[in-house]
């Protein structure tokens, strides 16, 4: 093909150059697909085709400032002075071309000083960001109708405070965010007219919105229009499984992340693997991971983490600006947590470290707590022991800055900590102790920050629950894994894992134990389905239990 099939989106643009509104076309589709780059390319052409129309240099300016996944917060000094440079030098040309424009055109060119008031940047870009949406909430209400004006400005509204749209413990809007004027916008705008639920921007940003509700089934119909309207565009495909994955659609998430795989390969063998949009790339085998994970199913979970490994070349994580390995090096663990899950012991103890110990901070860390995790399974008590010790010099190492999305690595890795704790104290025998520790992991996962998926992959609940039920706690089991299928009432909406065959699994030997009831027979027919995808049999909700054997 020509050119990549970004579906039928586009917005006429004031232009009698075709070539000119084609590429508009497509920059506009790749910029709501969070594909910066390639948007900025694709404006580039645009506006060279028609050196006279001021929409490519509004794109240009648009695309290369923040978004919600990369706030000015996140950027490095110098890719901020960059894109401060070229984002103030496409708002000028905007401006400069805004004359033959028509009125939305003028609406959205004239918002960008706001965005970019000069090339040098500030210590806090904050009062940019609400300045811009102050002039995109004016732009909204002089035209409510077009579709552009209303994504433009509910993005506006997210990048105030994002990733931070609800208060997760309570499932009201969190405190300062728009969130409210965000939904009412969106929604009207989809349901006002049939275009509305074919436009890419809007129902990016309503999956977005709606993932941390406390209801993101809502946004299950908007997810799947979403799924194939850009069939080409990786990140468009993938976004859906942020909702499939709340609602235990786990086969949904790892076959839409396949196809948003399929999609970037596409993309990687023409522009290579070493840009921004890479992360992007990677979420989509993170979240394949995590998908089949849940499914029970090894076999796509570690052909996803050593895709991922490949095409993360160790060149790339040399980058200093932006600090690639400050974004990137924390998925390349996510193998170590697949073996975990499925109780792949004597691999993980085989695995060598990495040379560069400090480029691979996060991992190095990762296989310490990994082979902890392992010899306590096994019984073999002292090499965990030792292995703890490793991990936590190797946690320390760990920079501040090191992330995975919305989570710090040195958090997740103090999750990993009680974790190993607990595991090596059930090993003792130290019940008690043992459990302090478990209980003391799932309240630290409970309290990380929102991300899908979440950012520790597997529920310490599945360990927990486990553990207690082989030492005959099973009313204290039960309990737990009420609470991880969302049954108990307990747990905030975006903590819970609905419909998972580790937790099926579990409930169900809990109940056994039980006269049965309708309850019972619903949660034995629940497990079969599930388990009946799974590649490896499920007789426990973790592998660290002796029955998984």
């Amino acid at each position: 093909m020509d050119y990549y099939d970004l579906g039928r989106y586009g917005r006429a643009i004031s232009t009698t150059a075709p070539a000119a509104q084609t590429w508009f076309d497509r920059g506009l589709v790749w910029c709501y697909g969070y594909n910066h780059g390639e948007a900025i390319a694709a404006f580039r052409r645009a506006a060279e085709a028609d050196p006279s129309t001021a929409m490519p240099h509004w794109g240009i300016a648009y695309a290369t400032g923040p978004n919600y996944n990369l706030p000015w917060a996140l950027f490095d000094d110098k890719s901020k002075a960059d894109a401060l440079a070229a984002a103030h030098e496409a708002t000028q040309a905007a401006l400069a071309r805004r004359e033959g424009a028509s009125p939305a055109e003028r609406a959205l060119v004239e918002a960008l000083p706001a965005r970019y008031p000069q090339r040098t940047a500030i210590a806090d870009q904050s009062p940019w960001d609400r300045a811009f949406a102050e002039a995109m909430r004016a732009a909204y209400r002089a035209m409510p109708d077009d579709l552009d004006v209303a994504t433009v400005f509910v993005e506006a509204l997210m990048n105030l405070t994002p990733w931070r749209m609800w208060d997760i413990p309570t499932g009201t809007p969190a405190e300062g965010a728009a969130t409210l004027e965000a939904r009412e916008v969106l929604e009207r705008a989809m349901s006002a007219t049939p275009e509305g639920m074919d436009h890419p921007g809007l129902l990016h940003l309503y999956v977005h919105l709606m993932e941390m509700s406390p209801f993101p089934e809502k946004a299950l119909t908007a997810a799947d229009r979403l799924r194939d309207i850009a069939p080409d565009a990786g990140h468009l495909v993938h976004m859906p499984t942020h909702i499939d994955v709340l609602c235990g659609h786990y086969r949904d998430v790892l076959a839409t992340n396949q196809k948003a795989i399929a999609a970037d390969r596409i993309y990687m063998a023409r522009n290579g693997a070493e840009d921004f949009y890479a992360l992007y790339r990677i979420h989509n085998y993170h979240f394949a991971v995590y998908g089949a994970m849940f499914l029970g199913q090894y076999h796509p979970a570690i052909a996803a983490a050593d895709e991922l490994i490949a095409v993360t070349p160790e060149r790339f994580l040399r980058v200093e600006s932006p600090p690639i390995a400050d974004f990137m090096e924390s998925y390349l663990a996510i193998r170590q947590h697949v073996q975990i899950r499925f109780g792949k012991w004597r691999e993980l103890i085989a695995e060598p470290l990495p040379v560069d110990t400090a480029l691979y901070a996060n991992t190095v860390a990762t296989l310490h707590y990994a082979n902890g995790v392992a010899h306590a399974a096994l019984g073999e008590v002292s090499a965990a022991e030792r292995e703890r010790a490793l991990f936590l010099a190797a946690w320390e190492r760990v920079p501040e800055t090191r992330l995975l999305h919305n989570n710090t690595c040195r958090d997740l890795l103090a999750v990993a900590s009680a974790m190993l704790d607990g595991e090596i104290a059930y090993r003792r025998g130290d019940h008690d102790e043992a459990f302090s520790h478990l209980g003391h992991a799932v309240a630290l996962e409970d309290g990380l920050p929102y991300d899908e998926p979440w950012g520790w992959m597997q529920p310490t609940r599945h360990a927990l629950g486990a553990l207690l039920f082989e030492a005959g706690r099973v009313e204290a089991a039960e309990t737990v894994y009420r609470e991880d299928l969302g049954l108990s009432g307990r747990l905030p909406r975006a903590s819970i894992h609905p419909d998972n065959v580790w937790s099926l699994r579990g409930l169900a030997d809990c109940l056994a134990r039980k006269p049965e009831t309708t309850e019972t027979r619903l949660i034995k027919q629940r497990l079969a389905i599930a388990a009946a995808r799974a590649d490896v049999p499920v007789r426990a909700s973790c592998f660290c239990a002796r029955s998984a054997a």
